[in-house]
């Protein structure tokens, strides 16, 4: 009797201790891909949002694997907001150590990165947000971008409360 008692209290504990890991997140949506992420790809997520007065964090999560070929990652993000204003940015984030492991979280080859897009990011009008998402990788000294880049098997975007 008192093993099978200590059994529930275990679930009780872990199914608390999962519910209260992430109590930050707002939104967290990922777009699985087939092992490599094309130029003519564009990743999309759309949210509802209320909240004009509190800052949040915006990130971007990219999940790749030891077939993820450079060192950095260069891509383009499009925030439209509710009245069809859109803000557009380019940015770059470095994806190996030196020695060419790649960064991010992960036990296994396939390792997760948490990139920061804005940081205390208040969001201007109330309704629906679009996020989209495209690679824009290129070859040293070439004009045309890479038309697939393999290792990338997710793609997310994530929103959370400041603390």
């Amino acid at each position: 009797m008192v093993l099978r008692n200590n059994k529930y209290w275990v679930i009780i504990f872990l199914t608390m201790l999962v519910a209260s890991c992430d109590q930050n997140r707002v939104f967290d949506q990922y777009h699985k891909l087939d092992g490599s992420w094309a130029k003519n790809d564009t990743i999309q997520f759309s949210f509802e949002q209320k909240d004009t007065i509190n800052p949040y964090n915006l990130f971007l999560n990219i999940r790749n694997n030891n077939e993820y070929p450079f060192n950095n990652l260069f891509v383009i993000v499009r925030l439209t907001n509710p009245e069809n204003e859109t803000k557009v940015d380019t940015l770059e984030y470095q994806m190996t150590n030196p020695d060419g492991s790649l960064l991010g979280e992960g036990f296994s080859d396939v390792k997760e990165s948490k990139l920061w897009y804005q940081e205390n990011f208040t969001f201007k009008k109330s309704g629906k947000y679009n996020i989209d998402i495209i690679h824009a990788l290129r070859e040293a000294n070439q004009i045309n971008g890479i038309e697939r880049v393999n290792g990338v098997t997710e793609v997310g975007f994530r929103i959370e409360k400041t603390k």
